[in-house]
């Protein structure tokens, strides 16, 4: 009772949590439509337009999660912040340009004339690899503490590698659910090359983590700490059984089932960021910066606070509204 009562302690933790689910929410929802744009070299042009049409009524909603994640780490974990963004102001500059590159190439490559169209259907493809790219970057140097050298840089850009072969895997399944046909076929086959991408990826970055932390062997070889950590790699090994066996099955004509790889996917990614969130805690900056040294006062985290119980709501109501009006198959995306 006494750590609930404290607002130093569960305000901090409170914020970290919610930065945490935002940041994993992000990465599933907005992964998948980032592996949606780096599968654009491998479609045809009319399968690009049924693609784009899978994605089109859920991007926006679905980065906003990302500015939820950065708004409460500016405002509650301010010296966090500055940190963090200066140790990778190069691959968030990187991130933000392809960005900006998709949404442009969004909306231009269904307006401009159709000469033109197939350059931003590259912009679109580039712009999705640039961000998903820079993602897998940034995440690889923290794992590594934020310590830029030639081993950091080299792990780091691995983990780029895997994590874009991950979105690219996420994007398969959800081209799973959204079509139909000889795209959903294609699809089905992307996703079984993919989830290899997704193995090693997980594998890499499981590996290095406690060989960069004393303190990160500790929680995962210890004794009994390891026991808190068993279920998750467990877990992850059934769920990629799962989707080997169920991909090699699919796709079923009467599409009841379809939709599980994609909720598999999701699944395994939440938990290898219940596994790096287990190791990395309380710290927010890895081994330099807990939750409770970079956290803003309590008395401007409690109206901070009071403010999320606002906006947040207000996403997630968003967020599942969209899902739900726009669920079903993707039908031709028109600006009319």
């Amino acid at each position: 009772m006494e750590w609930f009562g404290d607002p130093a302690v569960w305000l901090p933790w409170t914020f970290a949590a919610l930065m945490g689910l935002s940041i994993l929410v992000y990465v599933v929802l907005d992964g998948f439509d980032l592996g949606v744009g780096l599968l654009f070299p491998f479609a045809s042009d009319a399968e690009k337009d049924r693609m784009i049409a899978s994605i089109g009524p859920f991007w926006d909603a679905n980065e906003t999660w990302l500015v939820l994640a950065i708004g409460i780490l500016l405002v509650a974990f301010p010296v966090a912040h500055g940190l963090i963004l200066t140790s990778l102001y190069l691959p968030v500059f990187l991130l933000l340009l392809g960005l900006i590159l998709r949404g442009v190439s969004f909306e231009f490559r269904v307006k401009a004339h159709v000469r033109y169209k197939e350059r931003w259907n590259l912009a679109f493809w580039g712009g999705s690899l640039m961000a998903s790219l820079s993602q897998g970057f940034m995440l690889g140097l923290y794992v590594m503490g934020l310590e830029w050298s030639w081993a950091t840089v080299a792990f780091a850009s691995l983990t780029a590698v895997f994590l874009t072969v991950g979105y690219s895997f996420i994007g398969a399944c959800w081209i799973i659910i959204k079509t139909e046909g000889p795209l959903q076929r294609k699809a089905v086959e992307w996703a079984r090359g993919g989830i290899w991408g997704v193995i090693l990826g997980i594998g890499a970055i499981s590996a290095a983590s406690p060989l960069v932390s004393p303190r990160i062997w500790g929680k995962w070889l210890g004794w009994p700490e390891s026991l808190l950590l068993a279920p998750l790699p467990v877990l992850s090994a059934a769920l990629i059984a799962f989707l080997w066996w169920k991909l090699r099955r699919m796709p079923y004509d009467d599409d009841r089932w379809n939709w599980t790889p994609f909720a598999a996917a999701m699944a395994i990614f939440a938990l290898a960021f219940l596994g790096l969130a287990y190791s990395f805690y309380p710290y927010v900056v890895p081994e330099r910066l807990t939750i409770y040294e970079a956290a803003s006062a309590p008395e401007a985290l409690f109206i901070i606070f009071i403010g999320t119980l606002v906006v947040l709501p207000t996403i997630v109501a968003y967020t599942a509204l969209a899902y739900w009006i726009f669920r079903g198959k993707a039908q031709d995306l028109t600006y009319d």
